[in-house]
């Protein structure tokens, strides 16, 4: 390679031309091979060419355009050789065998000028699930596993005056994928949320670039931060540096951290062809000791605070290797008090919000700035917590993204729940070690969980655990379960009646009993019609068929319960007339049950509650599930749901106790705070008489009552007094159970089939019953109604019971009579009640409409709004079909826009005229091309789906970027529910 560096001024210009970034020897000096209009990469199956793939003189005219970093699948999905996969069936018709086997990649490459008497290295990020690795038909190595990264010495194998050949033979993951083909991409066989995808994910699935350096280099940099207070920390820094000449080197490692300008640098001398370990500490130098550190916050709890440690390794007058890491001040603590997971940071504890992510998208095509975009909305929905589930997202741009906008990671390794191993223990440890190394610089890792709702077998539990200890020196807590130890479980996953979530317990699979810390909880989450049209063929729009369910609504999905979103949406708004009407309807479930998911967990934090993460948060493939925004980046009903309930100052109801509360979920209590409720009915009129205010402060960490709304509770128990009789009695009569004394029981006999039912006298509504159990429960019953003592109708059933106090709400229902039906005991004994309720379900509050609507807000000491919060509620509380009494709202829209740094601001003003002959409920605003009439995507909403009383106006901002309007610019309409309504 001598003789080069007069070239340098020349092909500095070059790179550019060529799209490669230009640098100078004082850079990060790499060259990326990704796919783009100048790298160009083909792929072909290795069945159809054979062992001369590898060959550097094979042509390529016949192979299809690969995509880098992507997948085989993806890259004949780019070149237009399959259908769109999104769309209808069509995934689901592609020839599997075409893809389930192994691939070529093919690219050319020149070595860069500036690269002249350097060291070149040719690098891999990541490749699912092995590959052999050709350079000009020599094997240069294998990788094994997506976390492992190749780094190839090339400088005497490249040539440096022409074309060099790289060929890639990628082998797919090996079947079982959970856990015998792990590490891989665990989903891509299919799940509940994603369908098959054939090649399951295999390909050159992350970075391919080039580098240069001296004979040192640089190898994997760890910044580690500790914090005897907050404002001190002292930093420590250790890597290694690799010689590869064949004599000992001397050079000086440099490194300079911003902001603070803090400098400091070592000589260095590592043998030949050899590793040395260097570390710095406070001790080494005192410029590692920061005062009052500028620290790193999760969202909601400060700015997340980024350094940046530039380090360079110098021989002589030359630099050798340089390296740039972003590194935030951290401290994170755990405890398990009361057997539940509480998570510290820099002394605070932090309540968790957050959602699951289980793959960025289904064929790994979200790439680089995406993933800002996709971690931009988790801020915007106030979450601090992303649970990267089975550790199915692996890109840098994820990580990053999380660490700008102070969101914490769950990280996770590549076991679900599965009593197997990995066929190849030393190549998944491999893989988890190296994924500890990749990602442990970045401030939002919070936890390592080894297995989904499982156990690792052994011996990987005791290793992962020793990898973490190892390599991340226990800086973060190791779980080894998802849904145990310290944790709650997992699920429902399915949309449930807002008092379901405010009443003891919500329950999960696995875990502990109580709100705790539950790692995921979710609900069927419902497109709009705009996204729903272009994934589904239009004669599958209506009604609901086996198309959805390709969707994942329907049996697909069944953990989503799609038929009771079906019943909610009916029962509660009315029998949808069409598609349209279904996917306006189903926004309003969407945002109910998932605002109450948070606020149900909010009311309990500093007692039981320590954080919830929907599953999930957002959308891999296009479908009716799990998701706040969609796979297009509609924001749904559940985003500004969970937006509004995750505020980290809010006020918010409970409509099991009609309790309102404020919640702080930040890091200072605030005091002088003004509580206020406004009950309104249809005609959007206050009713006086319910309004209420208080003065209240509200500490950190805590949900604090102001007081309660005088409406009739739920719990009006008609049980009381009423004829009882059971299948049996051991001991006591069946009435000691509903005559009001907490001493008296009734015990059944020592059988698992053994009921007690209770007579109302006459057909009430009832919406759900207490039990108040002894030390003989049932571990698994059902609740049961009937009408005529004869058929039975169940409608709830557990296999969660538990000693002690149970309350259990259900959808109303009109019954006589009611029972608990046991199935399985939870001791020796038989059954065993103190107490027997049965709650009422249509108990109306005077002067109220049949729906009406309470408004919430909270405001500082100098009237300024802090929080707002609307519910909607029924006299027959489920049961929201008055809404369809609604008149027309004509209301007027205003806006102003602004534009700065490629993006508009749009500040929006909404009225609803006093003149209005009723509220406006569920505003939508939606933003359109002015000509086309295309929805534009992605955008930011400050609201939506938000209603407004007559004579009231709302203010939201919207944000998205410029390039995603024509010349002919955008349309912004608001459109309540009310002017949808099929009127007859």
């Amino acid at each position: 390679m001598t003789g080069m560096n007069h070239l340098l001024g020349r092909a500095l210009v070059v790179m550019a031309a060529l799209g490669f970034p230009t640098v100078v020897a004082a850079q990060v000096n790499t060259v990326s091979l990704g796919s783009s209009d100048q790298q160009i990469w083909y792929v072909k199956s290795a069945a159809e060419t054979g062992t001369n793939a590898k060959d550097s003189q094979l042509q390529t005219s016949d192979w299809t355009k690969a995509i880098v970093p992507g997948t085989t699948f993806s890259s004949f999905v780019a070149a237009g050789k399959e259908e769109d996969p999104n769309f209808g069936d069509n995934i689901y018709k592609v020839d599997r065998s075409k893809y389930d086997r192994d691939f070529w990649y093919r690219t050319t490459f020149k070595i860069p000028a500036a690269y002249a008497q350097k060291r070149v290295w040719l690098n891999f990020n990541g490749v699912n699930r092995k590959a052999s690795v050709y350079l000009n038909g020599k094997l240069l190595g294998n990788l094994d596993g997506f976390m492992d990264r190749g780094h190839f010495d090339i400088t005497d194998d490249a040539v440096t005056n022409g074309d060099n050949v790289l060929a890639v033979l990628v082998s797919i993951p090996i079947q079982p994928l959970a856990n015998v083909g792990s590490p891989n991409y665990v989903a891509s066989a299919g799940w509940d949320w994603i369908p098959y995808v054939p090649g399951l994910n295999s390909g050159i699935t992350d970075k391919v670039f080039l580098s240069a350096s001296g004979d040192l280099s640089i190898q994997d940099p760890w910044v580690r931060t500790d914090l005897p207070t907050n404002a001190k920390a002292y930093v420590s820094l250790s890597m290694q540096v690799k010689n590869s000449a064949s004599k000992d080197v001397d050079g000086t490692l440099q490194g300079t951290i911003m902001p603070g300008n803090i400098q400091f640098s070592q000589k260095v001398r590592v043998n030949r062809n050899s590793t040395k370990d260097i570390s710095f500490t406070k001790r080494d130098f005192e410029q590692l000791i920061l005062n009052n550190p500028r620290l790193w916050w999760p969202n909601g709890y400060g700015a997340p605070n980024l350094y940046e440690l530039d380090l360079k390794l110098t021989v002589g007058d030359n630099i050798s290797d340089e390296k740039q890491v972003k590194f935030g001040v951290k401290r994170y603590s755990y405890d398990t008090t009361g057997d539940v997971l509480h998570i510290a940071i820099n002394g605070t504890p932090v309540f968790i919000k957050g959602g699951n992510w289980g793959m960025s998208e289904y064929m790994l095509r979200c790439r680089g700035a995406e993933y800002d975009t996709k971690v931009r909305l988790h801020k915007e929905m106030n979450f601090n917590m992303i649970r990267n589930w089975i550790g199915l997202t692996t890109d840098e741009e994820f990580y990053e993204a999380c660490d700008k906008y102070g969101i914490m990671v769950w990280d996770e390794f590549w076991l679900n729940s599965n009593p197997n191993l990995p066929a190849d223990l030393q190549a998944f440890n491999a893989n988890a070690i190296e994924k500890i190394k990749r990602v442990r610089n970045h401030p939002a890792v919070a936890i390592w969980c080894a297995d989904n709702e499982g156990w690792p077998e052994p011996p990987l539990n005791n290793w992962l655990r020793e990898d973490v200890r190892v390599f991340d020196k226990g800086d973060r807590f190791y779980q080894p379960n998802s849904h145990a130890e310290g944790l709650t479980g997992s699920g429902p996953w399915m949309a449930k009646d807002p008092r379901y979530y405010f009443t003891a317990y919500p329950t999960g699979l696995g875990g502990n009993k109580g709100w705790g810390m539950r790692s995921e909880i979710g609900t069927a989450v419902f497109v709009n019609i705009e996204s729903f049209k272009k994934f589904m063929p239009q004669e599958k729009w209506w009604p609901r068929n086996e198309m959805w369910n390709q969707h994942f609504f329907g049996p697909n999905a069944f953990n989503a319960g799609p038929d009771e979103y079906d019943q909610m949406i009916s029962r509660g708004y009315g029998k949808p007339e069409g598609i349209e009407d279904y996917c306006r309807k189903a926004q309003f479930v969407n945002l109910e049950s998932n605002k109450a998911m948070y606020e149900g967990w909010l009311d309990h934090i500093g007692e039981d509650a320590a954080g919830v993460m929907t599953w999930m948060s957002q959308s891999a493939y296009p479908s009716m599930v799990w998701q706040t925004y969609d796979y297009y980046y509609d924001l749904t009903g559940a985003y500004f749901g969970a937006k509004k309930a995750c505020e980290p100052l809010h006020i918010q109801w409970n409509p099991v106790t009609n309790a309102i509360k404020v919640v702080n979920t930040t890091r200072s209590e605030v005091t002088d705070l003004t509580a206020s409720a406004e009950i309104y009915n249809l005609d959007g009129r206050i009713v006086k008489q319910y309004s209420k205010s208080a003065q209240i402060s509200s500490p950190a960490y805590s949900a604090g009552e102001a007081f309660k709304l005088d409406l009739t509770p739920d719990q009006t128990d008609l049980a009381r007094g009423k004829k009882m009789f059971a299948s049996s009695s051991q001991d006591g009569d069946p009435s000691a159970t509903n005559d009001g004394n907490a001493q008296t029981r009734w015990a059944s006999r020592y059988n698992d089939d053994e009921w007690i039912c209770v007579d109302l006298g006459k057909t009430a509504v009832v919406n759900g019953v207490g039990l108040n159990w002894e030390e003989a429960y049932a571990k698994s019953f059902k609740i049961e109604v009937s009408d005529d003592n004869s058929r039975w109708q169940q409608v709830y059933r557990t296999d969660e019971g538990r000693v002690g106090q149970q309350k259990i709400v259900f959808p109303e229902v009109s019954a006589r009579y009611v029972r608990m039906h046991g199935i399985e005991r939870g001791s020796w004994w038989g059954y065993s009640l103190f107490d027997f309720e049965v709650y009422q379900g249509d108990v109306a509050s005077a002067g109220l409409s049949d729906v009406h609507f309470i408004k919430l807000k909270l405001a500082g000491k100098d009237g300024r709004p802090i929080s707002e919060n609307f519910y909607w509620r029924g006299n027959k509380r489920k049961d929201y079909s008055a809404l369809n009494t609604l008149g027309k709202a004509e209301l007027k829209v205003q806006y102003k826009t602004t534009k700065a740094d490629g993006k508009t601001y749009v500040t929006a003003t909404i009225n609803n005229p006093v003149s209005s002959a009723s509220a406006a409920f569920g505003i939508r605003l939606l933003l359109t091309g002015a000509t086309d009439g295309k929805q534009i995507l992605p955008a930011i909403f400050s609201d939506n789906y938000f209603s407004l009383m007559n004579g009231e106006t709302k203010t939201v901002t919207i944000e998205f970027d410029s390039n995603a309007v024509g010349k002919d610019g955008f349309k912004l309409t608001a459109e309540p529910f009310n002017n949808h309504i099929v009127r007859k």
